[in-house]
């Protein structure tokens, strides 16, 4: 394992420039992983050792939506919950029992996947959109949402366009209210599958303590400059990293 000062310098601005982009739009995994990977952590240790770093961010998300909490029309909070829970916790599992042979042979595939889902998801969320009245029904709201949060409790990258994008099929349509329910969804099922890394012993929790404080502050920056940086510009700069780092995978 590299423990040169460089690398660990390396790894704490992966961590500082994946919160900011997690604060202004999401993306942040795409740096984390591809750093921890080359500081010599092994692949499945790596996803959970950046996801747990990465987690005070969706728990500091949650709280500043705390207004707009709701769950969808269809269920209650307590279900919603469950099932996120439940989806989390399946995917957690999951991702602990990959061997990291395999798991390394999925990341790119992963990284490909998350840099679709935020090269279309916008085309994607009105393409999929439900009038106004239209709400789906109990069953379909809490199996979709399952679905996805097993996706989050094993590779959390573009978990919050996935989301989104579930939201709006189960006819959610205020933006603020959805943005509340992904981070709050976002937490909850990482803060489970965080814990059931930690008891597994795959987070490594010396590059946690390196990551930590350039996450608190990256993800201070990231929602200062989201302010003043267009959206588009950060979406497609995501874009492009998501790429590079999938070629650089697939060498």
């Amino acid at each position: 394992m590299l423990n040169d000062g460089l690398t660990w310098t390396l790894v704490a601005l992966a961590a500082f420039f994946g919160a900011a982009l997690n604060a202004a739009a999401g993306g942040g995994s795409f740096l984390t992983l591809p750093a921890l990977i080359y500081a010599g952590v092994p692949a499945v240790a790596a996803n959970a050792t950046g996801t747990t770093a990465l987690l005070p961010g969706y728990l500091a998300s949650t709280w500043g939506f705390r207004e707009d909490l709701g769950p969808p029309r269809a269920v209650g909070m307590t279900a919603l919950m469950l099932t996120c829970l439940a989806g989390g916790g399946i995917g957690a599992g999951l991702l602990i029992t990959t061997s990291n042979h395999a798991f390394r042979a999925l990341v790119p595939w992963l990284l490909l996947f998350a840099t679709a889902l935020f090269a279309f998801g916008p085309a994607l969320l009105r393409r999929i959109g439900r009038h106004p009245e239209q709400h789906a029904p109990r069953l379909q709201t809490l199996v979709g949402l399952f679905i996805v949060s097993v996706y989050g409790g094993y590779f959390n990258g573009g978990l919050g366009v996935l989301l989104l994008a579930m939201l709006t099929l189960i006819g959610e349509t205020h933006l603020n209210r959805m943005n509340a329910l992904k981070n709050a969804i976002s937490a909850v099922l990482t803060l489970f599958a965080v814990g059931i890394y930690a008891a597994a012993g795959t987070v490594q929790w010396r590059w946690v303590a390196v990551m930590l404080p350039a996450v608190l502050l990256g993800g201070y920056v990231g929602a200062r400059l989201a302010r003043r940086i267009p959206r588009e510009v950060l979406r497609w700069g995501i874009v492009v990293i998501g790429l590079v780092m999938s070629a650089l995978f697939f060498r």
